[in-house]
Order: C-alpha cells, then structure tokens, then sequence
C-alpha cells in the first residue's frame, strides 16, 4: 500500500508561496545597514538551500527503488529547498548588492561538494529518514529563531514562510520513517545513534562552510582565523538568544515514539543542558 499524502500534497503544491509574493524592494534598509551578523546568518542559509540539488541526487540515488519517495524529493523537496535559496540570495542582492553572492556560491560549492557523498548516508533507509527529520528540525528551529531576532519586516515574511515549509518537510520525512519501520523495522538504539550523528553534524559540515564563504566573501582579507571566530559567536550568540529548544526537542525525540509522560519528564533536564551549553558558546 502506498504511504501517500495524495490530496495534501496538492493541495500544498497550489497554496505554496512564490517569490513574487515577497517584496524585495521595499526592504527597510535602515534596519539591517550595520547588521553584519544578519548578513552572515542570511547568506549562509542562502548558499546551503542553492546547494539542496546535490543532497538531492544522493538521496534519489539512496532510495531509488521507492518512486513514491523518489518522486516527492524531485517534485516538492528540491524545488522548494531551492527556491528558499532564491529568494534569500535576492534578498542579499537587494539588502547589500555590492556583494558577490555568485563568487560566494561557487567558493562554497568548491568546498562542500566534497564532503556532501553518499558516502555519508545512513547505513538504513529508516535511520536516513530519521537523519532527515533532524536536518529539518535544525533549518526549522535556526529560521525560526532568525524570525525572533530580526526586525526588518520583508526579511521576517520570508523567514516565516521558510520556517513552515520546513516544518513540512520533517512531516514528510518522519512520515516516511514510520513507513520504513512497518517495512524493515530498527531499534531505538539504532534510532538514537541517527540522531546523535547527525546532531553531531549540525554545526560543522555545510553550516561552517557556508559560515567561512559568506565572512570571506564580505570581509575579505581582514577575515583572520580570530576574525571569523568572532563572527561565528556573535552569529550563533544571536540566535541562541530566541532559540526555540522545546520545539526543537519535540521534533528531535519524536522518532523514539517515547510514553508522552517519559518525554516531558526527559525533556526538562535536556532543554537545560541545550540552553546551558549554548551560553556556555557565547
């Protein structure tokens, strides 16, 4: 039986937003002229959504035999991944058009082809699903913070409507986990090491590529190792400040299919180390 969303899909694909929806010439200059901390959070995520097509073709590859996957990552996943990646590249080019977003684009996709392989896929399709809800959780939770912590009003229509779309896609993916442990289940320990590599990789790999290009490429040559330390605590420090943590634990432990009461009685003391470790980064 095909694990299918049918009319919702459809549904999603004609109410689904379009760059022209967004106004990128009534951006408020004045709120993000010396933002340089904005600048590096939003050019970083634009150069990891224009890259979503090489994720893309290793995961069509990874599932080849199920077409329903296959066709969803083609017809929905990856268009809407890249059209994020548009739509916060117009963003930059409208907000600060001196930079060369191009140049940046090809530094970052020099460096993380690289490391972006099938090689670093889960040994399972079910704990890949699960690798994906937590990529999807951390872009849900990261432009949903950025949201919080911005002002500028066409940067925080964009970022919401992102910050959905994403939260969309852990659906999906989660949904295709379920199907998965119907088919050729894996135990929670199995389930919790996906989780831990990957949540392992959320700061490092194409994050702190994306972070190096987008510094680089603004700073140019005062960006010294010390310089762009100094960048990347500010920028995480900013959006630690209104970093949605329960969210983010909700989306993350939900493939464990935990007793609701075991969740919330684990997920007090785990919001607190998230919250206590991201001071302590600052």
């Amino acid at each position: 039986m095909a694990f299918s969303q049918g009319d919702d899909d459809r549904k999603a694909v004609r109410s689904h937003w379009r760059l022209q929806d967004l106004n990128f010439a009534g951006i408020d200059l004045t709120r993000i002229h010396e933002r340089d901390d904005l600048f590096v959070l939003v050019c970083s995520a634009s150069l990891i959504e224009s890259g979503s097509g090489l994720y893309t073709r290793n995961l069509v590859h990874y599932f080849a035999k199920d077409l329903e996957i296959c066709d969803w990552l083609r017809d929905h996943w990856e268009p809407e991944e890249l059209q994020h990646g548009q739509a916060l590249k117009a963003y930059i080019q409208h907000g600060w058009p001196e930079f060369d977003w191009n140049g940046a684009y090809v530094d970052f996709l020099e460096q993380y082809s690289k490391l972006c392989t099938a090689d670093n896929l889960e040994p399972t399709r079910g704990q890949e699903m699960v690798a994906r809800c937590v990529v999807e959780m951390g872009a849900t939770t990261y432009y949903q913070a950025l949201n919080s912590v911005c002002d500028e009003p066409v940067l925080r229509g964009l970022t919401w409507r992102i910050r959905n779309d994403e939260l969309q896609h852990h659906g999906h993916f989660y949904r295709y986990f379920l199907k998965y442990q119907m088919q050729e289940p894996v135990g929670r320990l199995l389930v919790i090491a996906a989780l831990w590599r990957r949540l392992a990789e959320l700061r490092h790999s194409d994050t702190e590529i994306a972070l190096r290009c987008a510094t680089y490429w603004r700073f140019g040559e005062r960006t010294v190792p010390s310089t762009f330390a100094t960048i990347r605590r500010e920028v995480f420090g900013l959006v630690s400040v209104r970093y949605p943590v329960k969210l983010a634990l909700r989306m993350t432990l939900k493939p464990l299919a935990l007793n609701p009461r075991f969740q919330r009685w684990v997920e007090r003391p785990l919001a607190l180390a998230v919250i206590v470790s991201r001071v302590m980064l600052r």
